[in-house]
Formats: C-alpha cells, structure tokens, sequence
C-alpha cells in the first residue's frame, strides 16, 4: 500500500499498530488511542508464537516508505504498549530495522511511555535505543556462537563448512534472525548487501544465501 501524499506543513505522520493475540482478546481499547493520533492503523489477532504477523509488516513497511519519501518528515510507529511488538529476537531485529530507517517508537501505555526518536542522541529516546542495541549485542554474540557450532557440525560430517567469502558474519548473522522470524528468504536477500569481494554493494544470489545460513546452522541446504 502506497502512503497517501502529505499536506504542506506536516511535519509528523503516526503510523498506528494493534494487536492482541487470541480471537476472545478485544482491541477496541488498543483501536480508541490509536486512531485519534495516527494516520492510519493497522490491527490484527495473532499470537507471538506465529512467526509472521501480516499486518504489522504492512504498518513497518508504511512507515518506511513515508520516511523515504519525505525524510524531513518524523514518522512514528506508534503502539499502544511495548508487549504489541512482540519479544525476545524478534523484538530486537525490528527495533534495530527502525533505528537505521530513522523511523521513531512510540508507547501510549505501559511502563515506558513515550516518544523515542533515534535522532535524539542525548534524551530518551538514545537511551531506549542504546539498551535496545545492547541487547541486539548480546543476541548477535549467541547468534554468532551458533554459526560457530553449525560450521563445526558441518565439518565433522564431511562438509566443507564455512560461510561464502562474499558474507560476512554479521550478514550472516542478521540474516539467521530474519529467517527465525520468519521473513522469507527473498526479502531476506533485499536486505543483505554483500561487503567484499569483487561484488561488493551487490545482493546474493539466493542459492548463495540458502548455503550460507544451511551452513551456519548446521543444516542441509
């Protein structure tokens, strides 16, 4: 879905997100401070044990297009609790995805309500972030443990092992934590850039991805 064009002197776009995660579950409450504030809101019923949530990625990739479009702009995504976004991996991977778009978080309830913009480099919005990464930091060095055992597995089977010279650890890394929220492997490749080699700046072929994660999970291909 396109983003509609924006009046002159708009200067903020709320992007709204509800979600509950059993059919009984209601999201009126979610709906009533969302749709005041935001300009447009997209909900839905589904567990966080369901890998892909279809109207979320719906919300993240509005977002983003509004904040290609008008990078003046400060877009928001905006939820009505910090829960709504999911935990653990997940929460990490899209949290970061955020950070490097420029695209800010917003909480209307909870423990940590607020605006966090990660342009803020000295209010409270760096602070979330900078927890946020650190743990982004400690997920990638357990990631980066597995990659280590799953070449090692590889080995010991008589495989080769080791990752294409092409993609580096954290490519590969991020890439794992993509895969284990369940983003598909074509979207996966959109956001994997190769860093050496004579085809630096390019994507990978899928094949080559497919090889890479088989084999830093320890895994056939």
């Amino acid at each position: 879905m396109e983003p509609a064009p924006l009046a002159a002197g708009i200067t903020t776009v709320r992007i709204g997100y509800a979600r509950c995660s059993t059919a009984t579950q209601e999201l009126g409450s979610q709906l009533d401070a969302l749709e005041p504030v935001c300009f447009q809101v997209f909900h839905e019923k589904v567990s966080t044990r369901v890998k892909v949530w279809p109207e979320y990625e719906k919300a993240v990739a509005m977002a983003h297009r509004f904040k290609e479009r008008h990078p003046d702009v400060q877009v928001i995504l905006t939820v009505h609790e910090f829960r709504r976004l999911g935990r653990g991996t997940d929460l990490l991977v899209t949290v970061e995805e955020l950070r490097k778009a420029g695209i800010a978080l917003e909480f209307l309830s909870g423990p940590i309500t607020g605006l966090y913009d990660p342009s803020d480099r000295h209010g409270q919005g760096a602070i979330l972030f900078g927890v946020l990464a650190a743990l982004s930091g400690a997920e990638r060095t357990y990631m980066r443990e597995r990659t280590l055992e799953g070449q090692e597995s590889a080995r010991k089977r008589g495989r080769t092992g080791g990752r294409p010279p092409s993609l580096d650890s954290g490519q590969i890394e991020y890439a794992l934590a993509l895969r284990a929220k369940g983003t598909p492997m074509k979207e996966i490749r959109e956001k994997v850039v190769i860093t050496r080699g004579k085809h630096a700046g390019r994507r990978p072929s899928l094949p080559t991805l497919y090889r890479a994660l088989a084999e830093a999970s320890g895994t056939d291909a």
